[in-house]
């Protein structure tokens, strides 16, 4: 069947745009198709094919390339010959490198696919995508993503789920275009503040990850859909205090001061401490915040403020069964009057 399929492709010649050969069980890339200077499209997917052929690079005028569902190993060299693509699906390979060099010509793409791969880090020269709008790495097995990335200016959306990030890069505020970010059910403990400055981002989706805090400036973010469930910011209840006057009593200053001391394992006063049972029976009083981990004493300054959602924001269904609220924390203490309340703390 793609024996018939590809003479009859060759009859066309060049005037050939279209080529399928989808689940043909094709072991290798035909190499006539070079026979095809003016193919367009070009859809492999669902094969057993691990090479590429050199005569691939002979199609200068394809635009849309899906090998999707192979046994490809690598991003092959072969594509920096595709001047034109606009599309390359490479999803469900056993991709686990980026061939030398095969960034390079690839300054037309828009949509790089390559989730359900192997992918234990992407190379820097990811930044020559220029006109790359759409990049989506799912179901891989990267523990960060290069600086360089970010520099991709025409980016718009952003799929980085099920991954083992633990930190996403600063740079990221300089992905002024970017609308759609995915990063739920990775490693991430917290956002960059630089996210903050996305004005554009409309659907933001980090649930499954182990998040407890929401950078400053989160809730002037314009976004349409927020996902954060699975967070542990939902677990960690604050400490409750009753809020005094905002002048603090020396007995708190000096114990507060104790207090974080100690639990930096100050060897002067880890020493000292044991001269001074008073002092060991007031600090013992003690509490910690659950925000922002400070010790204090008797009372904790009121610095949290809580901002209810947009009213724009399609949040996850089960954030819509409480009483979701934004919280802030200004300054490295908190206080709360309602310890029930959920919330998505950011300091």
């Amino acid at each position: 069947m793609a024996e018939r399929l590809l003479i009859r492709a060759l009859k066309g010649g060049k005037n050939t745009k279209i080529v399928i050969l989808n689940g043909k069980n094709i072991t290798k890339m035909p190499s006539v198709l070079e026979k095809l200077p003016g193919l367009k499209t070009l859809y492999l997917q669902n094969n057993q094919i691990s090479k590429v052929c050199p005569e691939i690079s002979n199609l200068t005028q394809l635009t849309a390339l899906n090998l999707g569902n192979n046994l490809l190993e690598e991003v092959p060299e072969e594509m920096k010959y595709l001047t034109s693509l606009k599309k390359l699906h490479l999803f469900r390979n056993k991709i686990h490198r980026f061939a030398s060099g095969v960034c390079d010509g690839l300054q037309s793409l828009i949509l790089l696919n390559l989730n359900n791969n192997q992918l234990t880090w992407i190379p820097q020269e990811i930044s020559r995508l220029k006109n790359l709008r759409c990049l989506s790495i799912n179901h891989n097995q990267l523990a960060s993503i290069p600086r360089e990335l970010c520099f991709l200016e025409n980016l718009s959306e952003l799929q980085l789920n099920y991954n083992q990030l633990v930190c996403i890069p600063k740079e990221i505020k300089f992905l002024k275009k970017l609308r759609k970010l995915l990063l739920s059910r990775n490693n991430i403990k917290s956002l960059p503040e630089g996210l903050c400055n996305l004005f554009n981002l409309r659907i933001l989706d980090v649930a499954g990850n182990v998040i407890q805090m929401f950078p400053p400036g989160f809730q002037d973010l314009k976004l349409r859909e927020f996902y954060c469930e699975g967070n542990p910011l939902f677990l960690k209840q604050p400490v409750s205090a009753i809020k005094q006057e905002d002048v603090w009593s020396l007995q708190e200053i000096t114990s507060r001061f104790i207090m974080n001391q100690l639990a930096e394992k100050n060897p002067f006063l880890m020493k000292a401490i044991k001269w001074y049972p008073q002092v060991r029976s007031i600090i013992s009083q003690g509490r910690k915040c659950a925000i922002c981990e400070k010790f204090f004493l008797t009372i904790w300054l009121e610095c949290v403020e809580f901002f209810p959602p947009s009213k724009n924001w399609k949040i996850s269904r089960n954030l819509q069964l409480v009483p979701l609220r934004i919280l802030i924390c200004s300054y490295k203490c908190f206080y709360q009057r309602n310890p029930n309340i959920f919330g998505i703390a950011q300091v």
